[in-house]
């Protein structure tokens, strides 16, 4: 049955008018996670752009589609993004995939799909897996609020610094992280943070999908056990308060050194080691968590 709403969406409408954008989810892992529409879009279109051309073709061979293929990365996007434009408003229909899951979520895209629509060319959603909304299906943590951040900086003092923002945030946060640097963001996490509850998850609908779920400092335990291995989305629980089960606002390293430099009588090199102590951390880094707030405030 095709409904009204759905019939100038079809792939295979006339070439006399401009051509449209399918951004097309693809699964994140398993096959089987392939919708019978994401299938019938990738044949029908006339082109498809990929974030990895040798990746896809994997998935496109694995359901015979032998639509013709583009690369589309984050390397090439500002050239080729204009010259998928022009094949659209020559009547060709492109679908836009990523290695994984919905496109443009913290992956190529948005350079194409925000020129398309500055061109007035129909851009079109075909849902599909995303690892993030999967991870926080079965995270057991509050939902009603949460925010995706996607992939923190690298390097440690801006990672912090991005960290420091969202201190008195009360929503879950979700995040993406790369295996190697999951150990240090979680210690950055719990410095910054506080030791709120963390669900880890790698690899998910894959072979060895896996979810840690505990503490930061538990899941941090973990991880020195066991490096992990694979894509990973970290889901971080707000600050609960044991007593009353409501979020609460957490204080900065600062604030807790005055506050403990006053009802102590504490010198700052004392104090300093006290608030590490109860927050989990070691001395050190809680003091390079002062110096970041300290920079970040200047």
């Amino acid at each position: 049955m095709i409904y009204e709403s759905e019939t100038p969406q079809t792939p295979g409408a006339s070439l006399s008018r401009a051509g449209k954008l399918y951004v097309v989810g693809t699964p994140i892992g398993n096959l089987e996670d392939m919708t019978s529409r994401a299938i019938r879009t990738l044949k029908e279109v006339d082109l498809i752009a990929c974030e990895d051309t040798r990746r896809t073709q994997k998935l496109l061979n694995h359901y015979s589609i032998r639509t013709r293929t583009v690369s589309y990365h984050e390397h090439n996007e500002l050239t080729r993004a204009p010259e998928l434009i022009i094949e659209m408003e020559e009547g060709s229909n492109i679908a836009l995939v990523s290695d994984a899951g919905m496109p443009v979520i913290s992956d190529p895209g948005y350079r194409l799909v925000k020129l398309a629509i500055r061109h007035g060319l129909q851009v079109i959603p075909i849902p599909g897996p995303s690892a993030f909304v999967a991870v926080l299906a079965v995270a057991g943590l509050p939902m009603d609020k949460f925010a995706f951040l996607g992939f923190l900086p690298a390097k440690r003092a801006a990672r912090q610094k991005a960290l420091q923002e969202l201190k008195n945030s009360s929503k879950t946060l979700v995040f993406y992280e790369a295996p190697h640097r999951a150990l240090e963001m979680l210690m950055d996490l719990r410095s910054v943070l506080a030791d709120r509850p963390v669900v880890m998850a790698r690899e998910i609908t894959k072979v060895y999908e896996e979810f840690v779920r505990g503490t930061a400092s538990e899941v941090i335990e973990r991880l020195k056990k066991k490096p992990p291995k694979g894509e990973i989305t970290l889901v971080v629980g707000p600050p609960v308060n044991a007593a009353e089960g409501a979020s609460v606002p957490e204080l900065t390293i600062s604030e807790d050194l005055e506050k403990v430099m006053k009802e102590k009588n504490l010198d700052e090199r004392a104090a300093l080691k006290l608030v590490a102590r109860v927050r989990g951390i070691s001395k050190s880094e809680a003091y390079r968590l002062w110096q970041t707030e300290k920079s970040v405030e200047t």
